[in-house]
Parts: C-alpha cells; structure tokens; sequence
C-alpha cells in the first residue's frame, strides 16, 4: 500500500463514485477499479460496496477512509513545512474578512507586520461570514476575521474585543443636543441606516422597548452608511471601530447609553489543518496591539 493508492481510494470516496473519481483524476474507470481492486487484495479486505448510484464503505473501508485522511494531511503538513522551512519568511498570507473590520482596523496590523515580516506579501478578501467561512472550508484562504457566528468544532478561534454600536449623523440632526449620548427610545420614528447582519439584533431590541426601528437603509458596507448619513438621510448606526472612517466636518457621533448592541469577531481558522508560521505570526502581532 503507497501513498498513491490512498489518494485513489480517498478520491474515490469523495466522489462517491468510481466513475466520479476516474474523471477528476483524468483516469479510466477501468484503470480505476484494477486500482481498488489492487488494494483490497493487498489488504485482504472489501473496502467498498458497489451500489446502483454510490458507493458505500464497509467497516473496513471506513477506518482506511479515516487514516487515509490522516496520513495525506500529514504528507502535505510536512511538505508545506520543510517548504517553509527552506524559504524562510516568505510566501502570501491570504486573509480574509468582513468590511468594517477590514477597512478600520485591520491596515494597522498589517502595517505592524510588514515591517517584521517583509518579504510575506498578503491577499485580503472582504465578505460577509458566511462567505468567509465558505473560503477557509475550501482552503482559499488560511485566517478569517468574522462575526462570532461559526461550528467552534471546525474552527480554532481567537475572540477580540467587542465593538460597540454607535450612531453616526449628521449636524442637522443634532439639534444643538451636546450629549455624546444617546438612547435607543431616541432613535424611534427617526430614519435609520444599518449593516443588513445587524438587522435582527438590532429590531429585537427596539420591539422589547414597545416600537419598531424606522429602517430607511440597509447595507453591506459602513462606509456607505456612514456617508449617507453624512448628507442628511438618516442615522447610521455602525460600529464604534470605524469612527473617523469617513471623514467630514458635518458628521457627529454619539455612543448609544448602555450600549445595548456590540459587534463580536473572532479571529479563525481550521483545525486539523496546517497553519503556516506567517499566519500564526500574523494572529500573534494582532494579539500584541489590541
């Protein structure tokens, strides 16, 4: 048994067909079949059971499916090492994150590691959760910074601070009101401007004090809150890390009493999965500065 044949007979399981797999491996199915029939007769064991659509694993095929797994995992964890290891401190480090995180926060971190680590260069994507999520499972990228909604079974986890809620408007909506406060029965019948994830929290709170929020927006980038509510449209309502965002003289910020809303991120990424050392440098400078 070699390590050629357990990627066989794992590409087959992943598949779920023998014909399935032939074709991802660019493989007859013919060709295929003496493959797994080879290993059976190594091992002495039925691996699969031949069904009219999919295959199905016997006993004996399950534990080989799990070890298979192991071992690949460990062949590549070890390449990618010694790789490492031999090139030093260089290579692309691809992150990924949700927008008000990226665009407030996350420059300073970089800016701090690039001046450590030179020669990593990075990859940033910005998305919603779910998306990065979808990235990470699929190996596209090796860190994600996400809203704290994820399987902690899957994912190894890092929690920043919380980020409070604050309502950024306009000078015309200050009314003269020099409070840095404000109250959520404040924002009743007033127009409002909000991230779409923030929807839900945010309704379930107001209906509890006895009225339903007056949403006139809802977006995917608090920049574009932020500069709607710079022109008089209505009231953002935006995470305090992004004060400053957007830049303007017509624009006040007011934190909400009690601060009955707060954004929580988590810094992820997959267990049973090699983390390069660039990453696990990169989680360690973000640690340092918070």
């Amino acid at each position: 048994m070699d390590i050629k044949q357990l990627k066989y007979f794992r590409s087959i399981v992943l598949a779920g067909t023998i014909s399935g797999a032939a074709k991802q491996l660019f493989m007859t199915q013919p060709s295929l079949s003496q493959q797994l029939h080879l290993l059976e007769s190594e091992l002495e064991v039925k691996l699969i059971d031949r069904g009219s659509r999919r295959i199905t694993l016997t006993e004996a095929g399950q534990l080989l499916n799990t070890r298979a797994g192991q071992i690949l995992e460990l062949l590549n964890t070890t390449a990618a090492e010694v790789k490492e290891l031999h090139n030093g401190y260089t290579g692309t480090l691809a992150i990924g994150t949700i927008t008000s995180f990226g665009v407030a926060l996350l420059p300073g971190f970089i800016r701090k590691f690039h001046a450590d680590y030179p020669n990593i260069k990075f990859q940033l994507i910005e998305d919603t959760t779910p998306r990065i999520l979808d990235l990470l499972n699929s190996g596209l990228i090796e860190l994600g910074i996400t809203r704290s909604e994820f399987n902690e079974d899957l994912y190894h986890a890092v929690d920043l601070p919380a980020d409070p809620m604050v309502i950024a408007m306009s000078n015309e909506w200050v009314n003269g009101q020099q409070s840095p406060y404000i109250t959520v029965e404040e924002l009743m019948g007033r127009p409002l401007l909000l991230h779409h994830s923030n929807e839900a929290m945010i309704t379930d709170y107001c209906h509890k004090l006895g009225f339903r929020p007056n949403i006139l927006c809802k977006g995917d980038d608090v920049r574009t809150l932020i500069v709607l509510a710079n022109e008089g449209i209505g009231l953002a309502i935006v995470p305090k890390s992004v004060l400053g965002l957007v830049p303007s003289n017509n624009i006040s910020y007011r934190e909400i009493l009690n601060e009955p809303w707060e954004i929580r991120k988590s810094v992820i990424w997959m267990k049973n999965r090699y983390l390069s050392t660039a990453a696990r440098h990169f989680i360690n400078t973000m640690l340092a500065e918070l």
